[in-house]
């Protein structure tokens, strides 16, 4: 697995922030909406340049892709050598592809009459990214995007193990990268959707989004040891474009569907990752779909306020951070990332348990985790990931 974001851009740095509910790297923009400051989780860490061959690609989103693929660069290259260029697929999400450097490329072009020189079509189509994520590492297997809104990244983790089961490939790169940009910024702010202060989910005072960006990506093998992505579930109840179920009957049947394909108990989930966005409507149907299937025990938490609301990246964002909590356990013994907000909570909430500074999950054999991704118009996904210690 590899990832960059607000956090930073490797994991032996990112775990530290993660456990410690580190939100000193948010830092603020006033360029994204006018007469507007806004708290974001923006990558500072600087990014690789595309290579000159791939030159057409070049933009931040595949930049931020590159930076995660290449902290996986060699078991890639060993999966290459062992299954074939052919067997190796790439499955990426986005919601934004090179929408930032397009809006670069429009303003030049106000100026000047004349588009960015450095600016290509290929920087904006949503299959963009996959292609340029094949051709880097040279995979010639099935390569698409998906673009589910802030599910798109635990879909495409969720595609990846579909076309291993099915035969197609042996081994898929599988992940998401989404920027920040004015385009996205704006339609959240028309719908008032964001807020001033850090997002604050599952608080009476949450009042909206924190917006980020960053990449994450894993390297998806058929092999039956390591961290395995055990159980998926997908909804789509298309409540309204842009309003969630208030009942979380969506998010609940993902939830559902994915610990009955993973054959996991609920009350045997040792940390959930919830979707977590902090805004009114979300919140409450989730807390709700997460009290009914998890009850009100097991340790959960939204880390979005940590590293912003990634969109199409969250997916994977999130997937990974569950990822390298299973990778750095201890004798069964999970870290657990806190839940950051006041500590105020929601009468109106179902008092689901949030995960407190320290806490670390029980010592199990069987340790599971879940991560919950729901998007707009309905596009829910849950994955569920564990690790065997006996």
């Amino acid at each position: 697995m590899g990832m960059v974001h607000a956090l930073g851009d490797e994991p032996e740095a990112i775990l530290p922030r993660l456990l410690a509910g580190d939100q000193s790297r948010l830092s603020t923009r006033s360029d994204l909406v006018p007469d507007r400051a806004l708290i974001v989780g923006a990558v500072h860490e600087t990014l690789p340049e595309i290579p000159a061959e791939l030159a057409r690609f070049a933009c931040r989103n595949n930049a931020m892709a590159l930076a995660a693929l290449r902290q996986i660069e060699a078991p890639v290259a060993r999966a290459l050598a062992r299954h074939g260029a052919e067997r190796m697929g790439v499955v990426m999400g986005t919601s934004t592809s090179g929408v930032s450097d397009a809006e670069v490329a429009i303003r030049h072009h106000q100026e000047t009459s004349e588009l960015a020189p450095s600016f290509d079509y290929a920087q904006l189509e949503f299959g963009g990214l996959a292609e340029f994520t094949a051709a880097w590492l040279g995979a010639q297997g099935p390569a698409f995007t998906i673009s589910t809104a802030c599910s798109s990244g635990a879909r495409a983790l969720a595609t990846a193990r579909s076309l291993i089961r099915m035969g197609l490939c042996d081994a898929v790169v599988a992940g998401a990268a989404d920027t920040l940009c004015g385009l996205t910024t704006g339609g959240f702010t028309a719908l008032h959707a964001l807020s001033d202060e850090v997002s604050n989910p599952m608080s009476r005072n949450r009042c909206g989004l924190t917006l980020g960006e960053g990449a994450a990506v894993f390297l998806v093998t058929g092999e039956e040891s390591g961290i395995q992505l055990s159980g998926v579930g997908e909804s789509s109840e298309a409540h309204h474009m842009s309003a969630p179920d208030p009942e979380g009957r969506g998010a609940e049947t993902a939830m559902r569907e994915a610990l009955t394909d993973a054959g996991a108990p609920a009350e045997e989930v040792a940390y959930a990752n919830l979707h977590g966005t902090g805004t009114p409507l979300n919140d409450v149907m989730e807390s709700l779909a997460v009290d009914k299937v998890l009850g009100r025990d097991i340790p959960c938490s939204s880390t979005k306020a940590l590293v912003g609301h990634t969109l199409g990246a969250a997916g994977a964002i999130e997937a990974a951070f569950t990822w390298l909590v299973l990778d750095r356990a201890e004798a069964g013994a999970l870290p657990l990332p806190p839940h950051a907000w006041d500590g105020e909570r929601d009468p109106e909430l179902a008092p689901i348990r949030l995960a407190v500074p320290g806490e670390r999950a029980a010592p199990r054999e069987r340790a599971i985790t879940l991560s919950n991704s729901f998007g707009f118009g309905g596009n829910n996904c849950t994955l569920v990931m564990e690790r065997h210690f006996a």
